[in-house]
């Protein structure tokens, strides 16, 4: 496994973020047909909360980033985008351990959704998200703590 860090996110992240989130998410969104170049950015733009944000970080550099918003009933996984040049090298399996560590000690309930047929389903459903709902284009999840 490639050696990563965690470290707060900041403002100053939130164009990396959404160019990141715009490239990771397209192939999803255009089998959807949902992909526009404008509004992918733009909804992390809007939503973008550095409070409850991490960016991953490989070598130093910038790869990666994860949210962990508290809600009223459980903490929601969100923004979780990782640089495709470093997916399936384990990373992303050691970010969501570390952030679910965190909630199963709090005995925080966890949720998230995850756009129909993207890959990353499976990596949350093995670390023991099931499936709540769906809708035509979003699984909503949800992870009862450990």
């Amino acid at each position: 496994m490639v050696d990563w860090g965690l470290r707060p996110a900041s403002v100053s992240d939130v164009e990396a973020v959404a160019e990141l989130r715009a490239v990771v998410l397209r192939a999803d969104l255009e089998r959807l047909g949902r992909y526009d170049a404008r509004r992918v950015r733009q909804r992390l733009r809007d939503g973008f909360d550095p409070a409850h944000t991490w960016a991953i970080e490989v070598g130093g550099s910038f790869a990666g980033c994860v949210a962990l918003r508290p809600a009223r009933d459980a903490h929601w996984l969100e923004h979780f985008y990782l640089a495709a040049r470093l997916q399936g090298s384990g990373i992303g399996t050691g970010v969501l351990r570390e952030l679910l560590q965190r909630c199963d000690s709090g005995g925080i309930l966890v949720r998230l959704n995850v756009l129909r047929g993207s890959p990353a389903r499976r990596l949350y459903e093995r670390h023991g998200f099931t499936v709540e709902t769906e809708d035509p284009v979003d699984v909503f999840m949800v992870r009862e703590p450990a």
